[in-house]
This record gives structure tokens, C-alpha cells and sequence, in this order.
């Protein structure tokens, strides 16, 4: 018991405190100097009246389907090559993994200013040899699947790691056995890897949804939400509502929503793994 007071008590203070206090402004009309004062559900009815809050809540559940299909996906490819070529496999696994250390404001200017800038970036030295392009950031209809394809590059090599890492697990017998029988590629993955890996596939999935809400970091340093609106998440909705409006009981509200999503996904997680460890 003495072992797990230093972890109770940092979770108190850091999680358990900060959330309760989250949980209250909610539930309250304050500027952050002001008194504060009780509104009840007020500031859950300013953020649903706001059709900002759903144009993000849109972007976020876009944001999460793009994150469930196409880097899992890559990840779960590139693992499952790097299972089967043996040769240079640390070298690749390096590769796939770097983008994964470099800061997160680090990747945004650079995807920033080399690859969306219209006049010295990839954009720009496409249009040299005459492919009409222009600023993806700037353009409301492609603004968010911009700032996605940044967190996509930044994201998709840990999960292949995390996958590689899990397939390496797999009984080679499995494996040999298949090939053997003159599986391919696409049948052993099927038939063999995939159910071998589901858990971590499921875990990764789960906590995919989670982070997918919570998505800051790039969409506020590449876009801040714009072009109007075009790429607001909840999470940047939230920091507006605090920092730009000093409205701190809305911007709990939009705190506790995006928290009933990452809610719901344990749940979730949690039903899947009690009705595994049942089987």
C-alpha cells in the first residue's frame, strides 16, 4: 500500500482536482478574475446554440474517421512487411518512428513552409510546371484534411511499430504453416495475423477515438481553426471560448463533451476486454 500513495497522490493532484474543478465551471458564469457565479446549464445551452460547436464536433468525428481508417491501416501494413523482410528491418523501424520524436510545432512549420506554401513550398514548385494548386490551409474545403494529413504522417509510424511489435508475438508456426499452404500476402494477413493481433488492433483503435478528440497541437499552430471555421475541433473551440472570449464556463462545457467521447470509448474498450477474458 505504501508503494501506491506516490502515484494517489499525483493523480489527485494532477487529474483527479483538475477535473472535478472543470466539472464546476461548467457550471458557472466566469471571466477568470471575476466571482464566479452559478448558472446551471446555461453554458451548455450558449455552446449548443452555437452552430461553431457543431461545425467542430463534425470536423472531430471526420477527424476520428480519417485516424480509424488510414493510419491503422499503414500501420498495420508496414508492420506486417517489416515481419516479413528481415533485412534492414531496424533501419526501417527508425525510419517509420521518426517523425513520431520531432516536436509537433516542429512538423506543422515545416509541413507549413516546404510542402502547403504557394510560393516557395511543394504547392509552389508545382505550380511552376503548370498544376493549379493553391494553399490547402487557406482553402475552407480543404483546410482540415490538410492539417490531418501532417498528423497522419506524424502518427502513422508509431502505430506501425506498435503493430510490428505485436505481430512479432505471433507463433512463426502460424506463419510457416500458411505459407506452406500457398497462402499470400492478403490471406496470411487475414486469416492469421490480423486475428492474432486484434486486441492490440482494438486498444490502438479505442485509444485512436480518445486522442482523435483531443486533437490540438496542429490544427491550432497550422490553421487556429480557420478559414472560417473550415478546420475548428473542439478542442481549439474550447481554448477560444477560454483565451479569446474569456469565457471560461463555456469553454468547461466543450471540455466535458469532448471528455463524454474519450468516456464512452473506455467503456467501450473496457465491455470488449471483460466479454475477452469471459471466452
Amino acid at each position: 500500500m505504501p508503494f501506491l500513495l506516490p502515484a494517489l497522490v499525483i493523480n489527485i493532484v494532477i487529474i483527479l482536482i483538475p477535473a472535478l474543478l472543470t466539472v464546476a465551471m461548467a457550471f458557472v458564469e466566469w471571466d477568470g478574475v471575476s466571482t464566479p457565479t452559478f448558472v446551471g446549464l446555461d453554458n451548455f445551452r450558449t455552446i449548443f446554440a452555437d452552430p461553431v460547436f457543431f461545425s467542430a464536433l463534425l470536423n472531430n468525428i471526420k477527424w476520428t474517421l480519417i485516424f480509424l481508417i488510414i493510419p491503422i491501416a499503414m500501420g498495420l501494413v508496414a508492420g506486417s512487411l517489416l515481419l516479413v523482410v528481415r533485412r534492414g528491418r531496424t533501419f526501417f523501424q527508425i525510419v517509420y518512428f521518426l517523425p513520431v520524436i520531432i516536436a509537433t510545432v516542429v512538423v506543422a512549420r515545416v509541413w507549413q513552409g516546404m510542402i502547403y506554401n504557394p510560393e516557395s513550398g511543394l504547392v509552389g514548385w508545382l505550380k511552376l510546371y503548370g498544376v493549379a494548386l493553391s494553399d490547402p490551409l487557406a482553402n475552407p474545403p480543404t483546410a482540415l484534411y490538410a492539417v490531418a494529413s501532417v498528423d497522419v504522417w506524424h502518427w502513422w509510424g508509431f502505430l506501425a511499430v506498435i503493430f510490428f511489435a505485436a505481430l512479432r508475438q505471433v507463433d512463426m508456426a502460424q506463419i510457416d504453416a500458411a505459407m506452406l499452404d500457398g497462402a499470400n500476402f492478403p490471406q496470411l494477413m487475414r486469416y492469421v495475423l490480423l486475428p492474432a493481433i486484434r486486441p492490440t488492433i482494438t486498444l490502438m483503435m479505442i485509444m485512436t477515438v480518445i486522442w482523435s478528440f483531443l486533437a490540438f497541437d496542429f490544427v491550432y499552430v497550422l490553421t487556429q481553426g480557420g478559414p472560417a471555421y473550415s478546420s475548428e475541433v473542439l478542442s481549439t473551440l474550447s481554448y477560444r471560448y477560454a483565451f479569446y472570449n474569456y469565457t471560461v464556463g463555456p469553454a468547461a462545457a466543450v471540455a466535458l463533451v469532448i471528455s463524454f467521447f474519450g468516456l464512452v470509448a473506455t467503456v467501450f474498450y473496457v465491455r470488449i476486454q471483460q466479454r475477452e477474458g469471459a471466452r
